[in-house]
């Protein structure tokens, strides 16, 4: 029987979550940019692509092949092979690439998916938003694509989200309103303070709210401090 969590490969970041990315549900982390949401999508995608898995990275942020190879060390390139990596250019292209995901997870002639990751699940939304609540619906229909098939497949999906300021609520939140926070069973947003990184737990089914680490960002990966 499998577990029903999956390393992020981070110690620190695994005991925040409870031991984990779980299965069959949407985990996101949001933050300011350069607060190391790339870094944690791959560490996980490392960690997974270790284990013998293959893995479908959805990127919209600019996919960094030096930092891919620094986390992955000497094993980047057979990590590589199994590196299903999609790059839209626009919003409409991301939920194609998100639905087309499917038939990678079906492939059964090579290593089976065993992460999805969507990093950034609002970097191309927010480009549209002045489309008003047509492009709401978009992003929802995108992430109830994603959590059919972390389900479907008994897989985690990692997302990560960028961040506005909420007047109403006085307090930085992740993008897409409630429907990206409804869907995530846990959220972890990621704050900047000068070269230390802090991870706090948002919302999650069994751990308290607002526990936390910080860390440092290091050649190959994180290190908590």
């Amino acid at each position: 029987m499998k577990p029903d969590r999956v390393s992020t490969g981070s110690p620190p970041l695994d005991d925040l979550l409870g031991g984990g990315l779980e299965r069959r549900a949407i985990t996101q982390v949001y933050g300011e940019p350069a607060s190391g949401k790339s870094t944690l999508c791959l560490l996980a995608t490392v960690a997974s692509l270790r284990s013998g898995n293959s893995v479908v990275y959805i990127d919209t942020e600019g996919f960094s092949v030096e930092r891919f190879m620094q986390i992955a060390g000497e094993r980047a390139g057979e990590f590589a092979d199994r590196l299903y990596l999609c790059e839209p250019l626009d919003f409409a292209q991301q939920g194609a690439m998100i639905a087309d995901a499917e038939e990678l997870l079906r492939k059964s002639d090579r290593a089976p998916v065993g992460l999805l990751v969507v990093d950034s699940a609002t970097g191309l939304y927010r480009t549209e938003l002045g489309l008003g609540r047509e492009t709401v619906r978009s992003l929802s229909h995108h992430m109830v694509r994603l959590l059919g098939l972390a389900k479907k497949y008994d897989i985690p999906a990692l997302i990560t989200n960028q961040i506005y300021v909420d007047v109403e609520r006085d307090r930085v939140s992740g993008l897409g309103g409630t429907a990206l926070e409804h869907i995530s069973k846990a959220i972890i947003r990621l704050e900047k303070r000068d070269s230390v990184r802090r991870a706090m737990l948002r919302k999650h089914r069994s751990r308290p709210e607002g526990i936390s680490f910080d860390f440092v960002i290091t050649q190959d990966g994180i290190r908590a401090v």
